[in-house]
Order: structure tokens, then sequence, then C-alpha cells
């Protein structure tokens, strides 16, 4: 374990006496005792820092997540300037040991671990994280391969979510250090060239998607007016992320060229940098506002899918995930197809979401998702039990959720393949009022071909 202060220099610059005396008294009172208690010992001290080594991996995290939550509540009310916050980098590999030193690539890893941890935050390797995974109560974000300093190959880093174990937190609290799930903000698109209708067109597609973002079940979108007071300003995701709480961060261009436009849109992890998904739209310029419609509409429904599948990514990576991150995974296997196979590892998990919560109206209405879906699939007997068993289901999550646009296109498809194609049409039309990026393709096919009766028999 390498830990070292961060800001010292700053620190001591302000305030050389008090900086060193809330140093000493951390070491004493704080770092060393849990180092102790978790079978570890300090080999040396670094002047703003210090080496410890451990017998194992799991006693290192244990007790970083000891004293780094004792450090934060120590600090809770002093300036933020004046706060002395650790960075924490865990290694395991062989050393090389002096009677006050160790050395060696596995030391120099745990400390180039430190340089790239946050301040009060702890960063493990893969060697570390394949260690402790289930054996230590953890939450990590995927910083991915990192290229560090004097390190000839890649090294594979985790940084923990919230040190502490996640057992003694209070999971009624705001944890400003693990966003919100599904939160993100739209950035002011940037308008290439400035051409001032450009600039309207920019600006009316990240209202539009800021808009149509909030209509996904469960999502946090920061408003307009925060977003906008980064226009035109060079921006840092990572730090953006901090300030706003959220996870992630969507950012893109428009671009003029002749007669053609050029948009261009990036979804980012706020909390690695890492981009997850890139999108470019190359069109001839007609009606601006069909256009922006176009776009718009397309963005928000490939985003609710890419912003879903991230969170079930994140949601594999914790060891006791609650309801909505068993709900995410269960979307995924949805989305490779309605096969049986497929089907059948959803429902376990939205059932496994519903032991957890029975409230979750999210698990609730993945069960009725299924049954609609392999019902419209496989033309079988059993398709009209599997249709009677959603619409009491649907209906339940109706009365939870009134506005779940979903549910309602849902159930009207139960209702239009059961011969009742007015009450069906009634609530398609009322699932597209309250989204109107709701798969509207599939779903206006639909109502057309219930119109005619065309409907399933």
């Amino acid at each position: 374990m390498a830990a070292d202060v961060a800001g010292y220099s700053r620190l001591m610059h302000d305030d050389e006496e008090g900086t060193h005396e809330r140093l000493t008294a951390l070491l004493a009172d704080t770092v060393e005792p849990a180092i102790a208690e978790h079978g570890g010992h300090i080999v040396k001290h670094t002047g703003d820092g210090f080496l410890a080594e451990f017998p194992s991996a799991v006693g290192a995290v244990r007790a970083a997540q000891h004293f780094q939550g004792r450090v934060r509540d120590f600090s809770a009310g002093e300036p933020e300037d004046r706060r002395v916050d650790f960075r924490v980098g865990i290694n395991v590999g062989d050393v090389i040991v002096e009677a006050h030193d160790i050395f060696g690539d596995g030391v120099n890893i745990a400390a180039r671990l430190e340089g790239i941890a946050e301040p009060g935050g702890i960063c493990i390797s893969s060697s570390v994280y394949d260690q402790v995974r289930g054996k230590v109560p953890i939450e990590v974000t995927d910083s991915g391969e990192q290229y560090l300093k004097n390190i000839a190959r890649p090294i594979r880093a985790y940084a923990l979510v919230g040190n502490e174990p996640r057992s003694t937190r209070n999971v009624g609290a705001t944890n400003q250090t693990s966003a919100p799930a599904l939160s993100i903000v739209v950035l002011p698109f940037t308008n290439i060239g400035g051409d001032p209708e450009q600039e309207y067109f920019a600006d009316g597609v990240t209202e539009s998607l800021t808009t149509d973002l909030s209509r996904i079940s469960g999502s946090f979108v920061i408003a307009r007016n925060t977003a906008f007071t980064f226009k035109n300003k060079a921006v840092d995701v990572k730090k953006i992320g901090r300030e706003l709480n959220v996870r992630y961060v969507l950012e893109g261009s428009v671009q003029r060229g002749g007669n053609r436009l050029r948009v261009n849109v990036q979804l980012i992890d706020a909390e690695t940098g890492n981009h997850l998904w890139a999108e470019r739209f190359d069109k001839p310029i007609t009606d601006l506002f069909d256009m922006q419609d176009e776009i718009v509409s397309r963005l928000a429904n490939t985003l609710n899918a890419e912003l879903v599948m991230a969170e079930a990514k994140r949601a594999e990576r914790i060891l006791s995930p609650n309801a909505i991150e068993l709900c995410f995974q269960a979307a995924v296997w949805m989305y490779k197809g309605p096969t049986h196979e497929n089907m059948a590892a959803a429902r376990d998990l939205f059932e496994r979401a519903l032991t957890v919560d029975p409230d979750s109206t999210e698990a609730l209405f993945g069960i009725p998702r299924i049954l609609v879906a392999l019902a419209t699939t496989y033309v079988d007997e059993t398709r009209w039990k599997r249709f009677a068993e959603a619409e009491p289901l649907l209906e339940k999550v109706l009365a939870l959720a009134p506005n779940n646009a979903l549910a309602h296109a849902f159930l009207g498809l139960v209702q239009m393949n059961t011969k009742r194609v007015e009450a069906g049409i009634a609530q398609c039309e009322r699932a597209l009022a309250l989204n109107r990026n709701l798969s509207s393709r599939p779903l206006r096919r639909r109502i057309e071909r219930g119109w005619t009766g065309q409907h399933a028999a």
C-alpha cells in the first residue's frame, strides 16, 4: 500500500505548522491503528505519506477503507482548502525486503496507482481486485488499462466507490461519491463555424435531448439551465461529474459544410473519462426542425439502450446488487433477443429484484414485458396463457405508475392481440402521447394494423 496527501505542497505553503500537526495526528490516531488492526505495518514514512506492507490483499483493502472513512469523518467540518485527504494505491506483487524499506516492481505499481487515485480515494490493481472480490464488500469503477510512468506494461486499475464497507453506510443518505444510476448531463452542443442559424439548431438539439432523456424510467437528468452554464467553456468531464454528481456526460458538436450538416455525439463515463459510445449524423440540409426531431428521436432511443447497458456493466461488479441494478442486468438479457433462454435469464433477475424490493415497478414491469415478448414471438398454444398472465401485471404497474408510457404500449399490444382492438389502440396512442420517442415506428405500424383489422388472430 502506497499513500500520500493530495495537495501536500499547497497545504504546507499555506499553513506549514498546522498541516504538519494534522498529518501527524491522523497518522498516529487513525491510519497506523487501522493498518495494525488488519495485519499490516508501515515500512517507512515518506514525508507526506507512507509505504505499508500486508500479508494479504484483503487486509490491505479493509485497512484502507477503515482509515479513509475515519479521515473523512475527522475532516468533515474543516474548510475544503485545509483538509488532509490521502490518496491510496494498492497492488499485489513480490518485493525485495531490506532493513527499513521494500523495493520492486510491485511497490512501484502501488506508488503509481496512488498517483491516479482521487483525493480521499483508493485505487487498486486487477491483481488486488481478483483477490478481494467476494471477500470484501466493495463497489468499484473500472478505470481501464493505465499506462503508468516507468512501468513497462499497462495495468488494469479499479477505483473504489465509497471507501467504507457497504454494510456500514447509511443507505438512505446521499453519497456524493456515488452518483445516482442513470444520472446524466447534456452539455450544450458546440457550434463549429459560428453560423447563427446553426446555433439555434445546436441549442435546440441540446434542450430536446435533455427533455427526452428525462422520460427514461429512473433517469436523473441535469436541468437545461444548469447545463447551459458550461456553454462555450473548456470542460473537464470528470470534474463536471463530481460537481453535478452524475455518472454520464453527453457532449456533441454541429458543423455545416455546403448543403450538409454533420452532428457528432459522444457519451462519456464521468467517473473515468472513458468514451462509452459515439454517433455521427451527416445529412443534407432540408428543414432544420424536421432534422432536429429526427436526430433527437434516434439519439434518445439509442441512448436509452446504451445507458442501460452501461449500468448493467456497473451492476455486474457489485457483490450485492440492489433491485434497480438487477433490473439493468435483466434488461441486457432482453436486448439479446426473445429466445426462451434469454427471457428465462431475464425473468430470474427481475424476480430476484422483487425479493430485494417488492415495490419496484421496474422489476414488476419486467415480467409482463417478457411474457408479451414471448407471446408475440412464438405463435403456439402458450401465447394466450402468457397474454392472460401479463395483463393484470401491466394493470398493476399502471396503477403504481400511471405515466409509464411503455407499460401503456404493452397493455395495448395485449389488448390488440386478444381481439380488443379499439382499447388497444387507445393504450398505444396514450403511450405515444407520453413519450414521442417510444419506438414510434413499430408502434405506429401495430396501431395501423389494428385499425384495419390486421391484428394477430
